[in-house]
């Protein structure tokens, strides 16, 4: 091949590579997102540049306003740099004291407000996390949910502030979070508050088995009205407010954006957490002086849709479940608020705020 020949072919081979590069390229990027749809079950990162709807929050919840200042710990968990969003209230008149809230799987940090309120002006400090995969916080793709593992972020979040010991407040899962905390870090609690906590009985045992997936599957169906009815029938018995309606807003925000999926996922991981790491055997373990505030019309049962119809007439059934616990219990006691459902907090606060007030004194 003469040298002139050479050139030319080496030229031919250089111009056909780069014009298949592109083509590589876009072929894995391709291939990249369609694994990624098979993990996420189909449903792959927003679009860039993909209109966002109105309404919709994104999965950081960074333009959705909380009634507080946040701030967030950088936390190193599980081989990753995570955020953990937190509201830090101090008192007018400190009386030395620190209270920490803890919110339920369908709520976040900022709906504990007038609880904030109330507890600052009795002159607690108060700390309002967002659990990993709520709220302001990070929603990480790969993560071991486990109560132990929220209860020591909580735990690395109150020392990183300088609290050694404090009241614990667990609404909802943040109850169950809230008895793994006191059982682990007993000399940290100094009372403990169990705000209609679900888990007071073994869902494991009375719903078939479900897989993450299967989780996952039921999240992706999630809309604003799907969100509003689930919380008007089972928090609320039926009745609806405007305030009421104001818990829904982040949740509901979250499944009109084009990344639901990103918050989907990791409450699909929380409920399999909940369901396969039941805490009613930890409720003799507890240490601390303990008060039950139980909404008698609450009948809240996680998996309830997917139990047999014998068993689902059974579930959720507060009533009995506040009082097994307060036996189970060694130093408890039982606050029943008649025409309150799972959110006395938000539906009867004055009578909530009441039983909170008078057990810290």
């Amino acid at each position: 091949m003469s040298p002139r020949r050479g050139r030319c072919a080496v030229s031919l081979l250089v111009l056909a590579l780069s014009l298949l590069a592109p083509a590589c390229r876009s072929g894995g990027a391709s291939r990249s997102a369609t694994a990624h749809g098979e993990q996420s079950g189909a449903v792959g990162a927003a679009t860039p540049g993909a209109a966002i709807p109105l309404g919709a929050i994104d999965p950081d919840a960074d333009r959705f306003a909380y009634p507080y200042p946040v701030a967030y710990l950088e936390l190193t968990s599980q081989r990753q740099q995570l955020r953990m969003a937190y509201i830090d209230v101090a008192p007018p008149a400190p009386n030395g004291r620190a209270v920490v809230l803890l919110h339920g799987k369908n709520f976040n940090a900022g709906d504990w407000a007038t609880t904030i309120a109330s507890l600052s002006r009795a002159g607690f400090r108060v700390v309002a996390p967002d659990q990993i995969g709520f709220g302001k916080s990070s929603k990480p793709e790969r993560y071991q949910f486990s109560f132990t593992q929220l209860a020591a972020n909580t735990r690395a979040l109150l020392a990183s502030l300088g609290i050694a010991r404090s009241v614990v407040v667990g609404h909802s899962m943040g109850g169950m979070l809230a008895i793994r905390y006191a059982v682990a870090y007993p000399e940290a609690t100094e009372r403990l508050v169990l705000v209609d906590p679900i888990g007071l009985e073994n869902y494991a045992a009375l719903v078939p088995p479900r897989t993450v997936d299967d989780w996952y599957a039921e999240e992706l169906k999630l809309t604003p009205e799907r969100v509003r009815e689930y919380q008007r029938d089972s928090y609320y018995g039926g009745a609806w407010t405007p305030e009421y309606e104001a818990h829904t807003r982040l949740l509901a925000g979250w499944t009109l954006h084009p990344e639901w999926w990103r918050v989907a996922w990791n409450s699909a991981l929380t409920y399999d957490m909940i369901f396969n790491q039941p805490v009613v055997a930890d409720l003799p373990r507890i240490r601390a002086p303990t008060r039950l505030v139980i909404g008698l019309r609450d009948r809240t049962a996680l998996g309830r849709a997917f139990a047999l119809p014998e068993v689902r007439r059974t579930m959720g059934d507060y009533p009995r479940l506040g009082k097994e616990a307060q036996r189970r219990i060694p130093n408890a006691d039982l606050v029943e608020i008649p025409d309150a459902g799972h959110v006395p907090q938000v539906q009867a606060f004055p009578a909530f705020e009441r039983a909170l007030l008078e057990f810290l004194r």
